[in-house]
């Protein structure tokens, strides 16, 4: 059904300006300031049918997916046709792996721009899954974001206008079961725009970085506006009421990248003669460096080199922080007992790491402070007083074996010594392909299946940047004799600057040897 509506000309002549230039519609309408690099962007969802853009953390990628959402669905809703402003169905989809990226990242960001844009009469109604308009004549006109759950693939069916966008983040999360989905609806004058963090190197949301297919962007956090300007405040090239003036509020600033080439385990300094630029090598402050995965991710925009000898890649982690995250938001509902894993300060090192497993679930790690064997014992107890079926492993090579020594004088049965350095006979993989040189090996490949979404994993992990930086710089290798062997700690420390202790309190809570606390036996590794 076709609508017409007289032309309002002072509108209208601004509406058709808007729609001819996405970014002045963003300057007048939306009212919002974009950089250089996220105009370009905005203009290729304008004239480009696919748009894929991978970005560093914090540098306004969701951001202009959301301007862009906004601005197709108005601007394309209209044409003009002699005397008279035509109408054509535009649907709009916002989708995510999951929920709570929906509620909590795109959505709210629409809801920004709608508050304030200059959208006059065509407002419509803004509701938590986004806009639609009451007026029976445009129920084919309207902004939806849903989760993108692969097993309700009849979502997708249906969707056809005259005008569809589907813009996706967190895209490398997405299935190619749910790819294929959506491009059942891509017709007409549709878009589609894949906004991710490039930290898996598999999928369509990598390949459309190589594809022909699609326009492709990068962002890179030290090319951000706040960065650059920043670097040129403190070398005098503008003054601090230019740098003001030209920061973009919410974006990725100087002081987050400087902390994180700073921080160990992200980047590392290296002489201007062994600069390479296949690894992204990049200067800082007159220092040349090179990037972890963590880093090339996070900062940086790439995709993580992920050797074949990196444990874990830093894809498994983030995979499990999402579920983390949604199973905050659902409420904590675990049957599971608690394996609490104890890594005892000592060895030169200040801190007692405490982590709790029930299951699939790992809670925030406790960090505590160097204290007496007694104290620790203590804090041990305490902890297991919350869970009658709880068990507590503890390593036991150095300090924490007058740990466990005090507790066995005070009875308490649910504790259990781990040595890494005891052998792991018998002890095999998920596949029960692989055996392994020693128990640090075994239970380091328990965290690695733990994870591994091949195996289906369900693992939450809460976010913790010392943890990600740990387990993703751990690596492994095959021995002549074909046991797998973990990298010795030394080669760890030297890479992050610290002792891995959380990668070490999490590997205990997977220690197979339960059945020796005589009162408890959890078996099972995904128990």
């Amino acid at each position: 059904m076709k609508v017409r509506i007289d032309m309002n000309p002072k509108f209208w002549k601004k509406y058709f300006a808007w729609k001819n230039d996405y970014c002045k519609a963003a300057r007048e309408m939306v009212r919002v300031r974009l950089d250089p690099e996220q105009e370009a962007i905005l203009y290729s969802i304008q004239k480009n049918r696919r748009t894929s853009v991978r970005s560093g953390t914090a540098r306004g990628k969701d951001f202009v997916g959301a301007v862009g959402s906004i601005l197709f669905l108005y601007l394309e809703a209209w044409n003009k046709v002699g005397e008279y402003a035509e109408y054509s169905s535009v649907k709009v989809i916002n989708t995510a792996p999951t929920g709570r990226q929906i509620r909590n990242i795109m959505i709210p960001e629409i809801s920004k721009f709608y508050s304030k844009g200059k959208l006059d009469y065509m407002l419509g109604r803004l509701m938590s899954d986004g806009i639609r308009w009451e007026q029976p004549m445009y129920k084919d006109w309207y902004l939806h974001g849903f989760k993108a759950d692969d097993e309700a693939i009849e979502s997708w069916s249906g969707i056809h206008a005259e005008n569809v966008m589907v813009v996706i983040t967190e895209a490398s999360g997405l299935s190619q079961t749910t790819f294929d989905s959506i491009e059942g609806i891509l017709q007409g004058n549709s878009r589609l725009v894949l906004i991710f963090n490039p930290n898996r190197t598999v999928g369509e949301a990598y390949k459309s970085q190589t594809s022909g297919q699609y326009n492709k962007f990068v962002l890179n956090c030290m090319n951000a506006p706040n960065v650059v300007n920043y670097g040129k405040m403190l070398q005098g090239e503008i003054t601090e009421a230019e740098f003001k003036r030209l920061r973009i509020p919410g974006q990725v600033d100087y002081e987050w990248v400087d902390e994180k080439i700073k921080k160990p385990g992200w980047a590392f300094k290296i002489a201007e003669s062994e600069v390479n630029p296949a690894e992204f090598d990049f200067q800082w402050n007159g220092q040349w460096y090179r990037p972890s995965d963590l880093f090339r991710v996070k900062v940086l925009g790439e995709f993580p080199k992920e050797s074949d000898e990196q444990l874990i890649p830093i894809s498994w982690i983030e995979a499990a922080q999402e579920r983390y995250l949604v199973q905050m938001e659902q409420g904590w509902r675990i049957p599971d007992s608690l394996r609490l894993g104890v890594d005892v300060a000592g060895m030169g090192r200040d801190m007692t790491i405490f982590c709790s497993r029930k299951g699939w679930v790992v809670f925030p790690f406790k960090v505590y402070g160097k204290s007496s064997h007694m104290e620790t014992a203590g804090k041990i107890k305490a902890t297991l007083n919350e869970d009658n079926e709880g068990i507590a492993v503890i390593d036991t090579i150095g300090e924490g074996a007058g740990v466990y020594s005090r507790l066995e004088e005070q009875g308490l049965k649910r504790a259990v010594s781990c040595k890494f350095s005891e052998g792991a006979k018998g002890l095999k993989d998920y596949t029960e392909g692989y055996e392994f040189e020693n128990m640090r090996a075994y239970l380091y490949w328990c965290i690695r299946d733990w994870l591994n979404p091949a195996f289906d994993s369900k693992a939450c992990l809460p976010p913790d940047d010392e943890l990600t930086e740990e387990l993703t710089s751990i690596e492994y290798k095959f021995q002549s004799n074909g046991k797998i062997i973990i990298e010795p700690k030394e080669g760890i420390i030297e890479r992050i600057g610290r002792s891995p202790d959380k990668s070490d309190a999490l590997a205990n809570t997977f220690y197979p040897r339960i059945a020796q606390s005589k009162e408890v036996d959890l078996t099972g590794m995904f128990h």
